[in-house]
This record gives C-alpha cells, sequence and structure tokens, in this order.
C-alpha cells in the first residue's frame, strides 16, 4: 500500500488498498452511548476524548494503556509533540480519570511510558489507582547514543483498582538457561531440568523483564507501526492479571497486539485506535490469529529466555 518494496523475507504485515476497504466493515464508530455487548471483540475506529463519554460502565476487566510518549513522534496520519513534563501530566489527566468509571472493582490497570513520561504516568495515575509496582522491561532494538548512555529500557506502571485483584503468578514462570547446574548427592539436577537442548530452571518472573524482543522485519507480527509493542510483553500482563473469558481494553490499540494477544489467549477485548490503516492492520492480524495462535517466545505455557527457544529463535 505504502509503495514499499520489501526483501524477500521481510514478514513485516502491510494491507493493501483492497484490504483496507474489506477490513473497514469490521470497525465499529461511536456516535452514542454502547453497552459492552455490541463492543466486546471489536476494535472501534474513533478518537478516544470524543468516545469515552459513550462506553459502558464497569465492563473492563483488564486496561492496558500504551499512550504516546513525551516526544515528537509521528503516527501515520497523526502526530505527538513533545512538551513539557507537567503539561504532559495535565494531558495524561485529561482523559485518564473518565476511564475509572469503565473498569470493573477487580480490574488491573498497566500503563506504559519511557523513562522522560515515567513520572508523570505516576503522578497522574496514583490519584485514582493503587500503586503495585513498575516494570522495567530492556527493550534492546537501537543504535547507541554518542554522548549520552543508549536508551533501551521502558517502565510499565502497574496498579488496580483494589487490593483485591487477579494475579496468575504461575501462568507466567520463565524457563530460564542453567550456567551452573549443580546436582545434589547422587548426581542429580539440583532445581534444573537436563534435555538435548541445554540445562534449564523454572522460575518465578521479576519486574525486570530482560526476555523481550521488539518486533522487527523478520518476526510475522511486525508491522509499520513504529512504537509497536511486542505479544509476548502482552502475553505476560494477560496471563497474570486477567482470566479466560476476561475483557482486555486498550484504548490506544495501534497496530492491535493487544486484541491479538488477548485472542490467542482465550481472552475478549475491545480497542479504541484513530488512525483507520492501523485498525485495519489489527484486523488482519485478528484473521491471522485464527490460523496460527503461537506467541513468539512463549511455549509450554512458560516464557522463554530471548533467543533460548529452539524453535522460534527469539
Amino acid at each position: 500500500m505504502n509503495g514499499k518494496i520489501r526483501a524477500p523475507l521481510n514478514r513485516t504485515i502491510d494491507v493493501s488498498p483492497a484490504e483496507i476497504k474489506k477490513y473497514k466493515k469490521n470497525l465499529i464508530k461511536l456516535d452514542g452511548p454502547t453497552d459492552s455487548g455490541s463492543i466486546k471483540n471489536k476494535i472501534i475506529n474513533g478518537d478516544l476524548i470524543k468516545i469515552l463519554g459513550f462506553l459502558p460502565l464497569a465492563f473492563i476487566d483488564l486496561l492496558f494503556i500504551d499512550p504516546p510518549y513525551n516526544l515528537d513522534k509521528k503516527f501515520n496520519s497523526s502526530a505527538f509533540k513533545e512538551m513539557c513534563n507537567d503539561d504532559y501530566e495535565v494531558y495524561l489527566s485529561s482523559w485518564l480519570p473518565k476511564l475509572v468509571p469503565l473498569l470493573k472493582p477487580d480490574a488491573s490497570v498497566y500503563i506504559c511510558g519511557d523513562w522522560k513520561s515515567s513520572p508523570a504516568i505516576y503522578n497522574a495515575a496514583k490519584k485514582h489507582f493503587i500503586v503495585q509496582n513498575r516494570i522495567t522491561w530492556e527493550r534492546e532494538k537501537g543504535r547507541g547514543a554518542k554522548s549520552n548512555w543508549k536508551n533501551c529500557s521502558e517502565d510499565i506502571w502497574f496498579f488496580t483498582m483494589n487490593k483485591v485483584m487477579k494475579f496468575n503468578i504461575g501462568d507466567v514462570k520463565i524457563k530460564r538457561k542453567v550456567l551452573a547446574p549443580y546436582k545434589d548427592n547422587a548426581g542429580n539436577p539440583k532445581d534444573w531440568d537436563e534435555s538435548e537442548d541445554g540445562n534449564f530452571r523454572i522460575t518465578y518472573p521479576s519486574n525486570l523483564w530482560t526476555d523481550i524482543t521488539v518486533p522487527f522485519w523478520s518476526m510475522p507480527e511486525n508491522t509499520d507501526h513504529p512504537t509497536q509493542k511486542p505479544e509476548k510483553l502482552l502475553a505476560k500482563i494477560i496471563l497474570a492479571s486477567s482470566n479466560k473469558g476476561d475483557l482486555v481494553f486498550d484504548p490506544f490499540m495501534g497496530s492491535g497486539t493487544t486484541a491479538v494477544t488477548a485472542k490467542k489467549l482465550g481472552r475478549n477485548y475491545c480497542g479504541i485506535e484513530v488512525d483507520s490503516k492501523y485498525c485495519c492492520l489489527a484486523e488482519k492480524r485478528l484473521e491471522l490469529a485464527e490460523k496460527n495462535n503461537t506467541i513468539q517466545g512463549y511455549d509450554g505455557n512458560v516464557f522463554w529466555e530471548r533467543n533460548s527457544l529452539k524453535e522460534q529463535k527469539k
């Protein structure tokens, strides 16, 4: 659609003019109040600020927010302009409180940001939610900086509505390589498994994630969206803080990673995205997920370290 000539092994998902026409029929637009059944497993093409008042009360089990970070960024048909941190906090506070009534009493909330926007996110959200944790994940993609430390981390703030919350720790364990394979007196592996592919240990996760691969051209989930989150990252959040059949909501849907991952993991979804092309990309990815529900780096009900899963290599 963009006239790009891609290399033969480039697996980036795009949509043709014919596909855009096809997938636009699946999108919904809101011009008045709606109910949860009408928007379940749907993508809403519209401006978050304009349609927030049309959404039903208490329908969200898990809220994932990946807003524009506080920097200059072009998003196909729209753009975000960097502002001072105080103004960015005002921007967040202009719509975040309006999401609160849409949440169920035991809902969890995850909000993404970089090191610049992270303080503003904390300040804006702590007024409405209970702060549970701050996840930092390694964003290994990108070139090094010549006059500063390379920025290769992002934050995800974890909040809840109440002290009573869902957290399925057994569903988000990590399979790590064992570098010091200790054995007991009988010569048996101690708290690790021995296999032809290497020695591994199943461990509990922390709030430091170093096993995430940012989507790139050879990965089947990759799109041209400039700030696309990996399915593996969303899988950790969705598995930990929701149950099958729950509804996951994303008010800045982008190219649809939240919806796609929710669908692959047996959850319902709903998202809002202002750009129609990104909505169509999401619809195409949802269609592809019906034939292939694998998630890069997640297999055997555990998350593998980067490049340790033999079949996927990511």
